[in-house]
């Protein structure tokens, strides 16, 4: 299998691409990065400008898509930077991908997303999965993890308290508002990169644990 994969250099995109790298069956993994990584054999890390995405078919042809690519609003500054980094670079590149081959786009995406949500967050991620959609690959899965439970390369002191929260209330918690670990998260992602179910399939935050 050759792996396009998107955010490696994110908390899920970097456990995906220690995985994927673990694993002899994916043959090939194209990241495309605005940081350096990690020289790998196997592994084309090419520095992308994302405002201006090259055009380039060897670039973007791969059997499987996998889109860990995101931000927050605080490090993206704007609504509109936010929405041009989880909507539109995230869809620029699907149309690239399925244009020169791409089958499968497993996407990141975030519990509640609902494209009429009065949440701005929310909505933004129901907008991104039902543009992936529409562009009609063979198989599209949606994941949706929660609170994701790691430590990031920025502070979120939010993030952080209600992680420590819900670690201290998980024995109570009902398995859907429990948080999620990046490392299961991305091995939810891998392993559907291997199923040829064709269509959507949605995978919970209940459903990552």
């Amino acid at each position: 299998m050759h792996l396009l994969l998107l955010g490696a250099t994110g908390l899920v995109g970097g456990h995906v691409l220690t995985q994927a790298l673990a694993d002899p069956n994916v043959t090939a993994i194209t990241a495309p990065t605005r940081r350096p990584l990690p020289t790998n054999p196997r592994l084309s890390a090419p520095m992308v400008d994302f405002d201006n995405l090259p055009q380039d078919p060897a670039l973007w042809a791969a059997d499987v898509v996998i889109c860990a690519l995101g931000t927050t609003l605080k490090a993206a500054g704007s609504r509109e930077r936010f929405y041009l980094i989880d909507h539109d670079f995230t869809l620029g590149i699907a149309r690239l991908a399925k244009a020169h081959g791409a089958r499968i786009f497993i996407l990141n995406s975030a519990k509640g997303a609902d494209p009429k949500s009065p949440v701005f967050y929310s909505r933004v991620k129901g907008e991104t999965e039902r543009d992936i959609q529409a562009l009609g690959f063979q198989r599209t899965v949606l994941v949706r993890p929660g609170l994701i439970d790691g430590p990031r390369g920025e502070p979120r002191p939010f993030e952080q308290w209600a992680g420590r929260i819900l670690a201290v209330l998980k024995p109570v918690l009902p398995r859907s508002m429990q948080a999620n670990r990046p490392e299961r998260i991305a091995r939810a992602m891998l392993a559907a990169a291997w199923s040829s179910e064709p269509g959507v399939t949605v995978v919970a935050s209940q459903d990552l644990l």
